[in-house]
């Protein structure tokens, strides 16, 4: 079984798979999925005679112990552990990563320990919260969010302009976007930050073919914020990018009330992401006070 390299042209063909898909993780969007790429990881994948999308993410010579599949896309049904450790065998991969818990508790952890070794990555685990709440912060337990948010308009207000993110404005995001890592040392940080910056380039650069929903936020006509959007379940969408220049109080909390009234109707949940394990990002995260945590696990064949 031979993986090819997937990119932003391979949506429109894989999007049938990824419709109904019911996995909760963010790694099951699809145009996550076809924007983190970079120089150094690459999404793969092909399709099965059971029309079965197998994808993975192949690293290059020097992260290669990272290398990984994520659980099989099929709109009909899922596939045991027994049958993840063939697919694995068959691709050449040893490992599935992104595996959400209520997979393994489908068929059990001894049925799913007999064929892997089983491990929680608490920084992979993705922050779950209420449309609802964020797009109104109810209760005193929001009540700083909402004072930063009435000293932002009071500054504010008439200098604020937001749009939506197409072709055309696209590289006024990527401008902000280097100054914002230039705020964070993104340069410093070539598997963290430096590989988000550059996923995000990857969705600003095709949003409208991958039809993610992304806003930008102008102050003084400067692009100061950018969000963009997809689509991961019936019930649950997920912000995979929020940027927002620290230095103006407020703005952050503005902009992300904004994008999930905005950007999430329709949907239960938003699915925020994971924390990558800095304390900081896991802290502001827990600020906005998620409904649940959506864990995941490292599934390595024995």
């Amino acid at each position: 079984m031979k993986l090819k390299l997937l990119t932003p042209s391979d949506y429109a063909h894989l999007k049938q798979f990824f419709d109904q898909q019911k996995y909760k993780l963010c790694a099951y969007s699809l145009p996550s999925v076809l924007v983190w790429a970079s120089k150094i990881y690459q999404p793969c994948g092909t399709i099965t005679d059971d029309r079965t999308l197998i994808v993975g993410v192949e690293f290059n010579a020097i992260y290669e112990e990272k290398r990984h599949l994520i659980l099989p896309i099929s709109p009909v049904r899922d596939h045991s552990p027994a049958e993840l450790r063939d697919i694995a065998v068959k691709a050449g991969f040893s490992r599935y990563s992104f595996v959400p818990a209520d997979y393994i508790e489908k068929f059990g952890w001894s049925e799913t320990g007999a064929f892997f070794e089983i491990k929680e990555h608490p920084e992979l685990h993705d922050y779950i919260y209420f449309t609802d709440d964020l797009a109104t912060l109810p209760g005193n337990k929001y009540s700083k969010k909402r004072n930063l948010i009435h000293q932002f308009e009071r500054e504010y207000a008439d200098r604020v302009q937001v749009e939506k993110i197409t072709s055309a404005t696209a590289s006024e995001c990527t401008d902000f976007l280097e100054k914002w890592c230039e705020e964070r040392d993104c340069v410093g940080d070539p598997e963290g930050l430096s590989c988000e910056k550059q996923a995000a380039i990857n969705a600003l650069e095709n949003t409208e073919i991958l039809e993610m929903n992304g806003i930008l936020l102008r102050v003084d006509n400067v692009v100061s914020a950018f969000g963009i959007a997809s689509h991961i379940t019936d019930e649950m969408g997920a912000l995979h990018f929020e940027k927002a220049f620290s230095h103006i109080k407020g703005l952050y909390q503005f902009f992300d009330n904004f994008c999930a009234k905005h950007l999430f109707k329709g949907y239960k949940y938003i699915n925020k992401e994971s924390d990558m394990g800095v304390p900081g990002i896991a802290k502001a995260k827990k600020s906005y006070h998620p409904v649940m945590i959506i864990k995941s696990y490292d599934l390595t064949v024995r």
